[in-house]
């Protein structure tokens, strides 16, 4: 089974969505990419399925990536901190409206993501935004014990990366080996 079918599986149609999303992304001139879950399974030996795709795009973009996901059939929502989308799959299109994370876009770079071509955040972006979402107080107990399992991946997939870690995660997650 290819990475994209094993996607699809999981997502019930997932590849679908996700493929259209980023279709509508690229033929516009809107900076943007993938964090969070999906750009950890870039930078990660060992990927995970998501069926969340958290993407951030420059902000004096935000409504022009509204208007076109909605002209695509996406179905939108919005939150204090973000867009979300729906499409046909139970994949759940999440565009961060966060200030901290505007920049991220202009450093990203493009990745193959379970088969599907797209943009990512780089290495250091992804780690940084993984490390704010896991010192977020707000946050479930479950997302944050997620959040600490996608910086050891990539803690573990990219050690030079230990020396950035805040003091309290350095308590959390061991040195690896080089």
């Amino acid at each position: 089974m290819t990475p994209k079918k094993f996607y699809d599986w999981q997502t019930s149609g997932g590849t679908d969505d996700v493929m259209r999303l980023v279709d509508c992304l690229e033929r516009t001139d809107i900076q943007w990419c993938a964090i969070g879950g999906i750009a950890v399974n870039h930078w990660a030996d060992e990927p995970m399925v998501t069926q969340d795709v958290d993407l951030v795009v420059a902000v004096e973009s935000i409504e022009d990536t509204v208007k076109i996901l909605e002209k695509a059939g996406f179905r939108s929502e919005r939150f204090p901190w973000s867009i979300n989308f729906r499409g046909r799959s139970k994949v759940s299109i999440q565009l961060s409206t966060e200030k901290s994370y505007q920049e991220f876009p202009s450093r990203s770079v493009p990745a193959d993501v379970h088969g599907i071509l797209m943009r990512v955040a780089s290495l250091e972006d992804t780690l940084e935004g993984k490390i704010r979402a896991w010192k977020d107080p707000s946050r479930r107990q479950s997302k944050r014990l997620k959040d600490l399992g996608d910086i050891a991946r990539l803690i573990e997939t990219h050690p030079h990366l230990w020396k950035t870690l805040p003091e309290e995660l350095k308590s959390e997650i061991n040195e690896p080996n080089n």
